[in-house]
């Protein structure tokens, strides 16, 4: 395979710099920036497509980093100057490897659709740690996929991978186009799984999670982290759930990642049970 020497801020190191910071110019490329030992070891084990690795000149090398140049495909790696490889880690200690890694299609067909499935829907998400820990949950806790909806975080912002701790490689995630499409996709859902559940998420007092059935197909909503659900979704949904909280606690509502894993776990516990 290729490698380029770069000693300079030239056209390919601005790439990789807008691959990093820069939504639109992800999107335009269809690659996005990876840094960090777990999501680049996941981001092989599943399959993702890696375009380049970065590493820096005259830097010496794991065995892991160099089991990586060998083993894993690539269209050209790059050897960066160490100053230059420096302002692109966002470490404190730069990291040995960076990579460039396709992104895949955003489309319902990517999300897995096993006997049983348990989706969730994130609308408008707002922080990118949170989604990064939702991710981290979905993975955790057996999700079939992730559902992103409206003007939000970027799903292939660094931050959000990083926040992931790898699982943002394993977890089956899109961005959906517009609310039409998913009712397009839950209605199909319905055909294919005649028990889904459709359960939207609410700070206000609505049924107790807990009593809800959630050992079938399913597709819980949350909503962001401001607005909650949009009125679209909460029309869509079988019914409104709500997390108990202690009475008298100061705490209005829960952080929208504390929420979606509490969600998924009774799921978890529930189909356990069954």
């Amino acid at each position: 395979m290729e490698t380029r020497r770069i000693a300079s801020r030239n056209a390919a190191y601005q790439k990789f710099q807008v691959l990093k910071t820069n939504r639109q110019k992800r999107r335009r490329y269809g690659e996005f920036f990876v840094e960090g030992v777990r999501n680049l070891n996941e981001a092989v084990k599943n399959g993702w497509e890696i375009s380049s690795f970065l590493y820096g000149q005259g830097a010496p090398l794991s065995g892991w980093a160099k089991d990586m140049l060998a083993d894993v495909p690539t269209a050209c790696n790059y050897q960066l100057a160490p100053g230059l490889m420096a302002e692109l880690s966002g470490k404190e200690d730069t990291s040995e490897l960076l990579a460039v890694v396709k992104m895949r299609p955003d489309d319902f067909s990517q999300l897995n659709t096993p006997e049983t499935p348990l989706w969730v829907l994130f609308d408008r998400p707002s922080n990118r740690g949170n989604l990064g820990t939702i991710l981290r949950s979905c993975d955790a806790l057996g999700a079939s996929g992730l559902i992103l909806t409206g003007h939000g975080v970027d799903l292939y912002d660094p931050e959000v991978a990083g926040a992931s701790m790898g699982s943002f490689f394993r977890v089956p995630a899109i961005h959906a186009g517009d609310n039409r499409s998913v009712l397009d996709f839950i209605e199909g859902m319905r055909s294919r799984y005649p028990g889904l559940r459709v359960l939207g998420t609410t700070a206000h007092k609505q049924s107790p999670l807990y009593r809800e059935n959630l050992a079938g197909p399913l597709l819980f909503m949350v909503g962001n982290e401001t607005d909650g659900l949009c009125y679209a979704f909460k029309n869509a949904c079988d019914a409104l759930c709500t997390i108990p909280m202690a009475e008298g606690c100061a705490a209005s509502s829960f952080n929208v990642a504390c929420a979606c894993t509490v969600l998924l776990y009774e799921a978890a516990r529930q189909r356990a049970q069954a």
